[in-house]
């Protein structure tokens, strides 16, 4: 490995002289340790989304260009598709590509230009909304255990909307929808959003429509760029949402996304999907509830008719007539808990068969027997490898010897050793004419065990 190059001393003639490779890349140490950590912002051009996942580009104003790269593992957190044209705003670093010595700037986050902006104007009506007291969560409302009907201000031709109705089909469908449609997004969008707020709350005071008595309201769509979701960030948004007599909740883009509706909402959905999860009681977690409460009323009955056949018996003791009534009545409370001991051994018996066949299905999906096939084929496989590996290193031996034996016949060693010399001179400079030396010197012969020294006395 070739050793780090010293830095040049202006002051002197140079030492080392440098190769192409270390000036690249001691120029790319010194743009990346004094270059990092920057913004730049520009118009893209030249795009190139590359199939292995990286785009190349290059980031220009009027004046200058700047080549620039956005590896795979960076821009997968990129929200938006970037276009020629566009002017963005990137964060990262200088750098120069060695191989080509070309200067380029690799992005590690991009954003569209004007975005700091849209979140300082996002912070400062946050912190007036709060001084206000928008956000007091002393004055938000409860949701409805069990609404009879939902108002949903959203955009109708939305991925929203489609995942709250089917979260309500799958989880209790019995509660009523009503779309209000409203534009999420663009000019007027915001006053849409808050005239549908207040136009809600109105019908229901109103009673102008006995159809639609909302019990709740969701307000939201799916995910986006800060300037897609930038209708829930107004404050006449978070106004109507504030004054709004019926609870609501915010279901704005991913679970990653806050806006200002969130803050003044009753609540806030991380999706849409959720939004409809808290106001939807789970059918199975209801119908098993209402089993335990079956369970337990059976027992109290059973618990209260054995304790009054008790007392019967007791009564019955003390009171003497009319004898042949009250063995009649005795009688039929034998009868009625016969009967109801035999409806409680049928419930059973058929919860058991339920629980039998649950049983049975569990056993013969379990995952153990998946297991065991994979293990079995694990060890196959590593069967298989164990020979391909000692098979590989047998080969790799022999071959190792016939190159070690070729080695042996071609080196010089073996020629000493058939008696043959190796001669030199006191400078260790191989004697290969007789001209060489002159008489009286002294030289050396490797042999092929060991080496002598020599006087020269005559040369032939």
């Amino acid at each position: 490995m070739r050793n780090q190059p010293p830095p040049i001393d202006q002051n002197s003639a140079p030492e080392h002289i440098w190769s192409v490779s270390e000036l690249n890349n001691q120029a790319r140490n010194c743009l990346e340790n004094n270059f990092s950590g920057i913004q730049v912002e520009g118009e893209i051009s030249d795009l190139i989304q590359h199939r292995s996942g990286h785009w190349y580009f290059t980031l220009k104003d009027e004046d200058g260009q700047l080549r620039s790269a956005m590896f795979k593992f960076q821009n997968r957190n990129v929200r938006f598709n970037p276009e020629n044209g566009q002017q963005v705003l990137l964060t990262g670093k200088l750098s120069l590509y060695a191989p080509r010595g070309s200067y380029q700037f690799i992005a590690e986050r991009m954003a569209p230009a004007g975005l700091g902006q849209l979140q300082k104007q996002f912070e400062e009506l946050k912190i007036a909304l709060q001084q206000r007291g928008l956000f007091d969560h002393a004055k938000k409302q409860q949701l409805p255990p069990f609404p009879h009907q939902v108002a949903i201000i959203t955009s109708p031709q939305g991925a929203a909307i489609r995942d709250i109705q089917t979260t309500f089909a799958r989880r209790f469908s019995g509660i009523a929808l009503f779309v209000v449609p409203v534009a999420v997004q663009g000019e007027g969008s915001s006053q849409a959003i808050a005239d549908a707020i207040d136009a809600v709350n109105l019908w229901t005071k109103d009673g102008e429509c006995a159809e639609f008595n909302p019990d709740a309201i969701i307000i939201g769509r799916g995910g986006g760029s800060l300037e897609d979701l930038w209708a829930f960030n107004e404050q006449a948004v978070a106004e109507a949402i504030y004054r709004s007599k019926l609870p609501i909740i915010s279901a704005v883009g991913h679970e990653t996304d806050i806006t200002i509706a969130d803050f003044v909402a009753d609540i806030r959905a991380a999706t849409p999907t959720a939004a409809a999860e808290m106001l939807s009681p789970d059918r199975s977690a209801l119908a098993s509830r209402v089993n335990d409460l079956f369970n337990r009323l059976k027992s109290t009955i059973a618990n209260q008719l054995r304790h009054a056949d008790l007392r019967l018996h007791a009564l019955s003791r003390r009171v003497k007539h009319p004898s042949f009534q009250l063995s009649q009545s005795a009688q039929r409370l034998d009868q009625l808990d016969l009967d109801m001991q035999r409806a409680i051994r049928n419930r059973l018996d058929l919860a058991q068969q339920n629980l039998n066949q649950l049983t049975q299905r569990l056993q013969f999906n379990s995952p153990a027997n998946q297991i065991s096939q994979q293990q079995l084929q694990l060890e196959q496989l590593y069967q298989r490898s164990l020979r391909a590996i000692n098979s590989q290193l047998s080969e790799r031996q022999q071959h190792w010897r016939r190159l070690a034996e070729t080695l042996n016949v071609v080196s010089p060693l073996a020629t000493l050793k058939r008696g043959y010399a190796i001669v030199s001179d006191q400078k260790n400079t191989i004697v290969r004419n007789a001209k060489d030396i002159e008489i009286g010197d002294t030289v050396n012969a490797r042999l092929g065990e060991g080496s002598i020294s020599c006087r020269v006395l005559e040369k032939a």
